[in-house]
């Protein structure tokens, strides 16, 4: 095998958990291979280096093998080789949302009080 469909290659190293997703990625520029925005259909080969963004994260891997299968996550991270500059990036984001405080924008329902409260502040009677 040369070459696979980039949306099934990332759909079977398990980036994204269907393939009409990382065809949407494709199509939305978020996958880059070799420095150029990569269409769906794009064939991926051994040795290409691809940058991805996904809600997990930023990712540049180097593709080691091909498969067309979905498998267990054991054989999908066979798959490729992540840089150790994405890894470090990736814990540095990490580390970054761990130390930003959690804001709790909705408390819930406001009590009997708490709603007199905010109809006195908007000024209605």
């Amino acid at each position: 095998m040369s070459g696979v469909r980039m949306d099934i290659w990332l759909w079977a190293a398990r980036f994204f958990k269907t393939r009409a997703v990382a065809k949407r990625a494709c199509e939305l520029g978020r996958i880059q291979s070799n420095g150029h925005p990569a269409k769906p259909a794009r064939e991926v080969r051994a040795g290409d280096m691809l940058h991805i963004s996904s809600d997990s994260g930023e990712f540049e891997i180097e593709v080691l093998q091909l498969s067309e299968m979905r498998g267990p996550a054991a054989v999908a991270q066979a798959l490729y080789r992540e840089t150790d500059a994405s890894r470090e990036a990736r814990a540095k984001a990490a580390e970054e949302r761990k130390a930003m405080p959690h804001l709790d924008a909705s408390p819930g329902r406001p009590s009997k009080r708490d709603r007199r409260r905010i109809i006195q502040f908007r000024g209605r009677s």
